[in-house]
């Protein structure tokens, strides 16, 4: 069915895949231009809540405001599926997109990818992951087309699950979510380890990266603004083009990044970048 979020033209809930016997659908954010640029979007929400309608009037909206067109998505969320069940349909989303691009009027030849939080890690990681076969999956078929995506946009979220997940006993006191655990099915330190190599965004930075927007919060408490900076640290060792914003005074999710600045700059790099 079709809606309207502060005048921009919403598509919502377009099967892109049946996995596990259950439909995924996704909303298509509509920029007014016919030729707009198209980014994918991952939500929040510790890889346990939320959905693709979460952050729609707030975020979305706006964003395709500016010129550009966001498809939002839904993902299985955990501890039902374990990762990298979440890539798998993200990957699937991106190639029927590509499959579908011209009966839906998009211009699907360069996307973008765009996250926040646990969204942000999973988009990240489909941009880092081109080739790699154990994180491809199959879901929603059309493998004749390419996953890959042309940019990412990372909003404060992890680089390195084991990293992020390390706690001293006062800190899991203080933060005992451990979404972390949740994603990779296990609370057990050695073994959350084990199951993480190979996954930080940090160690899969290579010159074959796309060019990335990276934003934190410099008093994030839930993710620490080092993860962004250590991302971005190693995109720029391996020649890769990274722009990295700190923004004073904010938060994990805080309201500074839905500010109309901070959404028509967003917006004005994808178009720059995709354009």
């Amino acid at each position: 069915m079709t809606g309207e979020v502060r005048a921009v033209p919403v598509e919502r809930d377009l099967a892109y895949a049946t996995h596990d016997g259950t439909e995924l659908s996704l909303d298509i954010y509509r920029a007014a231009q016919p030729d707009a640029t198209v980014v994918v979007y991952a939500h929040g929400g510790g890889w346990t809540r939320s959905d693709k309608r979460a952050d729609g009037e707030g975020r979305l909206a706006p964003l395709a405001a500016h010129g550009v067109t966001v498809v939002s998505v839904d993902y299985s969320l955990a501890p039902h599926a374990v990762f990298p069940q979440q890539l798998h349909e993200l990957k699937g989303a991106v190639r029927w997109l590509r499959a579908q691009g011209p009966r839906l009027g998009l211009d699907t030849a360069r996307l973008g990818v765009w996250g926040a939080s646990a969204g942000a890690y999973l988009g990240s990681l489909l941009a880092l992951s081109e080739g790699d076969s154990a994180l491809e999956g199959a879901v929603g078929g059309n493998l004749g087309r390419s996953s890959a995506v042309q940019a990412a946009v990372h909003w404060f979220g992890q680089s390195d699950l084991a990293a992020s997940a390390a706690r001293t006993a006062i800190e899991a006191k203080l933060l005992p979510f451990l979404f972390e655990a949740d994603l990779l099915a296990t609370d057990d330190p050695l073994e959350l380890t084990e199951r993480a190599r190979g996954f930080s965004l940090v160690s899969r930075a290579s010159p074959q990266a796309p060019p990335f927007l990276i934003a934190h919060g410099d008093r994030d408490k839930i993710v620490s603004p080092s993860e962004g900076l250590a991302l971005h640290h190693a995109l720029g060792r391996a020649g890769v083009r990274s722009h990295f914003e700190l923004l004073s005074g904010a938060g994990h999710e805080d309201p500074a990044f839905n500010s109309p600045t901070m959404l028509a700059t967003t917006a004005a790099w994808m178009r720059a970048v995709l354009g």
